[in-house]
Formats: structure tokens, sequence, C-alpha cells
């Protein structure tokens, strides 16, 4: 594979991850309502916010893999764990990094949920809230794409979409398990 492939896929890749982890993320924040959401039910919303959530970091992981094989990108393994070390553009690579590690936090306690606990899950998932804007940041920041319009409509269109649910979970009607708190008190 040549290296202009390389570099075309692992941008593309990472693109497509930040539509994939702002699908997640606000279905995440739209499941904690206990209703459902729109015409699915709300174990159909999980279903897909899980979906979301695992095609979002295969991307990442592919996202790594093609710009630490692209000689052009000159990554080191280093760059990968230890946020703010690389020489390319070091802030915005180092969000991408800081952000791929929280990624693996919420991935490892998602594979631990049942032995860490419903609370400790809960805790160290509200990690995804501070992933999202940074793994946004580093796609504006460090993304040769960030410049073009449609990348622009791209990350305003996921900006707008976590900013909607986000308004709608803050809003004084939002109602989180009403029918459990109800059900609960007979």
């Amino acid at each position: 594979m040549t290296s202009e492939a390389l570099w075309a896929l692992g941008r593309g890749t990472g693109i497509t991850a930040l539509g994939f982890l702002t699908i997640s993320l606000a279905l995440g924040i739209a499941t904690r309502s206990g209703r459902p959401l729109l015409v699915l039910p709300r174990f159909a919303v999980a279903d897909v916010h899980r979906f979301a959530a695992l095609a979002g970091t295969l991307l990442v992981a592919l996202h790594l893999a093609l710009l630490f094989a692209d000689p052009y990108a000159q990554l080191r393994l280093v760059d990968f764990v230890v946020p703010f070390v690389g020489t390319y553009r070091p802030l915005w690579q180092g969000l991408g990094t800081l952000a791929f590690d929280l990624l693996l936090v919420v991935i490892v306690t998602s594979l631990l949920r049942h032995r860490l606990g419903l609370r400790v899950f809960r805790v160290v998932h509200w990690a995804a809230y501070a992933l999202w804007p940074i793994a946004l940041a580093h796609g504006l920041g460090n993304g040769t794409d960030s410049g073009r319009v449609w990348f622009v409509v791209y990350a305003g269109c996921c900006v707008l979409t976590v900013a909607a649910v986000l308004a709608w979970r803050l809003h004084s009607n939002y109602t989180e398990y009403a029918g459990a708190r109800i059900a609960g008190r007979s």
C-alpha cells in the first residue's frame, strides 16, 4: 500500500470514528432516560449505542495502525500512550493520545462491568464525556482536512448532535427512570 493510501485511509478512519463516537455518546446519554427513543425500545437503543461504540473503537484502532505504518506520519509507539510527546503538532497529537487513553479506560471498565459493579462502571464511564470533546479537538487541530468546508460541516453536525442530546438531558422535564422510581415507591 502506498504512503498516500495509508494517509488517506488513516484520515478517513479517524473522521468516521468521530461520527460513530458521536452516535455512541448521544445514544448513551439518551438511554439514561429509561424511555424509548423515537420508535426504538430502550434495549434497541442500548444495542445501537454498544455497536456504535465498538465500531468507533475499531476505527480508532485502525486509524492508529494505518498512521503508524505511514512513513509520513512518523509515529512512535510512545506517541500512542504518552500524551504531548509527539513531534508533529504535539498539543493536537497529544489530545488524540489522551482521547485514546480515555477510550482504553472506558473499554476496560465496560469489559469488566460485571466485576466492578454498576457504580464504579458508571463513574468511570463518565470519562466518555471528556473523551469526545478531546477527540473532536484532536481532529480539528491535527486533521489535515480541518480547514475544508465539508469537514467543518461534519464536525459541526457532531457538535450539534451532542449539544441537542445534552440539552434534552439537562432539561427540567427530563426524568431518568421515572417508571422505575414510581414502581419502587408503591
